[in-house]
């Protein structure tokens, strides 16, 4: 599974942020690794040089195998914070889709015989 971290430039305060971010994702994604093909983090500033309350957002896109991409965004004070919430969220969309294709999985139906 591919990760792929973007955030604009009044984020990046240090240096670890993606780091942190990134393996903050990749644990609790990590059920779902061998059935995602690439994970896209964008991580941002609304109000840029302005202070403000959830100010900072998280983006996280999930692509399936085989299937349409899920993101999902976060709002939060701090970053890690925005991103905890965004990949919580995730995790519970791609169990419901992954919960989803295992039930509509089925034996395939039987021969009419006429």
């Amino acid at each position: 599974m591919q990760v792929q971290f973007n955030s604009d430039s009044s984020v990046m305060g240090t240096a670890n942020v993606a780091e942190r971010i990134e393996a903050h994702v990749r644990e609790r994604l990590a059920r779902f690794e061998e059935r995602l093909t690439r994970i896209e983090i964008h991580v941002r500033d609304e109000n840029g040089p302005k202070h403000g309350a959830d100010d900072k957002a998280c983006t996280i896109e999930a692509r399936p195998r085989g299937g349409r991409a899920i993101g999902v965004t976060a709002h939060a004070a701090d970053v890690d914070t925005a991103a905890s919430k965004a990949a919580n969220t995730l995790a519970q969309r791609l169990d419901r889709h992954f919960g989803k294709a295992e039930r509509h999985k089925h034996d395939p139906s039987p021969d009419k015989v006429m």
